[in-house]
């Protein structure tokens, strides 16, 4: 059985969150560490994904820095997406040898994560593969969706976004999962470079969403059972070996979670 050290990192700045990612998967690739699962929240950030086209960004950099959101390119898998506060993104530092080395498999599991996740609120959550990639919900119909993309058609919005990165089959990237997310700053993008559907969350299809570091801890069980593994969660990740070494240039206390 795997063993996973989860850490609640609270609301921390893309570039720093990133800066970590890349020195633990090193340490992971070097055995420094093991299995680690990096649970956070971001001020407003846009990234863009290995495939993403900078058109599907839709305002300039003036217009961002007005605004107060950041602007990243990074070296995840898919397009443009949107981080903000009352999103729950989890970064799995993971090294999926000798027995899960099955990069669509590892995608799925992701998802897995997420749908579970969704179902805690009573949401029948499906994913979908392809140019429509990560987890959806029928805003509509929450409770009864069966998954099939075609049944209510516009009123799919996706719930859960997926992008992964692999080194050596060490793990970076990962998901982010909207809980009260201000789905308006979506409108600034076009998330995941998909018009014909929206984006969704649970405030969104009136479900009470926990405060971010709650939903975290619901997510454990779940990292859990989908990876086989015992998950252990240190709520402050100052105490980690690693956290001096991460520079940081802002980080929030949980409870300002918007």
């Amino acid at each position: 059985m795997r063993t996973i050290d989860a850490h609640w990192l609270g609301r921390i700045r893309y570039a720093e969150a990133h800066a970590l990612q890349q020195e633990l998967v090193q340490q992971r690739i070097a055995g420094k560490i093991g299995d680690t699962l990096l649970l956070l929240e971001h001020p407003p950030v846009i990234t863009l994904g290995r495939g993403a086209k900078v058109n599907n960004v839709l305002l300039d950099a003036a217009a961002r820095a007005n605004l107060g959101i950041d602007f990243h390119e990074t070296g995840r898998g898919g397009d443009v997406t949107y981080h903000g506060p009352g999103q729950l993104v989890a970064y799995p530092i993971f090294d999926l040898k000798p027995d899960r080395c099955d990069v669509r498999r590892y995608v799925r599991d992701l998802g897995q994560i997420m749908i579970r996740l969704a179902a805690d609120f009573g949401v029948s959550a499906h994913m979908l593969d392809g140019k429509f990639l990560g987890v959806w919900v029928d805003m509509e119909h929450p409770e009864t969706w069966d998954g099939d993309p075609q049944a209510h058609g516009s009123s799919l919005g996706k719930i859960g976004a997926i992008g992964v990165r692999l080194s050596r089959w060490v793990t970076m990237h990962g998901f982010a999962f909207n809980a009260t997310t201000d789905l308006r700053a979506f409108q600034l993008i076009v998330p995941c470079g998909i018009t014909e559907y929206g984006v969704a969350s649970l405030k969104a299809i009136d479900r009470d969403a926990p405060p971010v570091s709650e939903l975290a801890k619901m997510a454990l069980p779940h990292f859990a059972s989908v990876f086989d593994a015992m998950v252990t969660l240190n709520e402050s990740a100052e105490t980690a070996p690693w956290w001096p070494r991460a520079e940081r240039s802002q980080m929030e206390s949980p409870a300002s979670t918007a």
